[in-house]
């Protein structure tokens, strides 16, 4: 029997269970992991839900012409003299939050603390320092999630790598939690 050599693409599938293609980088599961401990892939804005919102309301308004027929409607709706402005927070939001690398390649905040701190004193994420639980910068990075904490101990005692793979397995975005 002949050997047969499948094609790239069917490598690439059979592992994307595994790792995350990245334009022409192939990225571990645990580049995802957050220095704050959020994963990544779980977040709306990383899966591209803001993005895929605006285009598709843009797909709406454009259907029914509403950039034509806007002038006419103000006069019914005050606040849709507005229309070019509310254009150009459309465009800000996808250009703020279109395409997120992730934490590691530059995503979000520019000026994260978490961020800033883990990497000064380098950590991979903030479960490897002695001090998170009474950190201030995470008590305030993490406003209104009091599981972070918990989740920063289990990465902690699984590690970046195993804590990925589970969360990969789970396939959930934060947006339905």
């Amino acid at each position: 029997m002949k050997n047969v050599v499948e094609p790239p693409w069917i490598l690439i599938y059979v592992n994307f269970s595994l790792y995350i293609i990245e334009g022409e980088k192939v990225s571990e599961p645990a580049d995802f992991v957050g220095y704050c401990g959020l994963y990544c892939n779980a977040c709306g804005i990383r899966q591209g839900k803001i993005k895929e919102a605006v285009q598709n309301l843009r797909k709406v308004m454009g259907a029914y012409g509403f950039d034509k027929i806007m002038p006419e409607l103000a006069e019914w709706e005050p606040s849709f003299k507005h229309y070019g402005e509310f254009e150009q927070v459309l465009t800000g939001l996808v250009n703020l939050f279109g395409d997120c690398p992730g934490c590691y390649a530059g995503g979000g905040d520019p000026g994260c603390k978490v961020r800033r701190c883990a990497q000064q004193r380098g950590y991979k994420t903030c479960a490897e320092c002695p001090d998170v639980q009474e950190c201030e910068k995470i008590l305030e990075h993490v406003k209104g999630d009091p599981t972070r904490r918990a989740v920063l101990e289990e990465i902690k005692e699984m590690g970046p790598e195993k804590w990925a793979e589970k969360m990969q397995e789970k396939g959930f975005s934060y947006l339905q939690t």
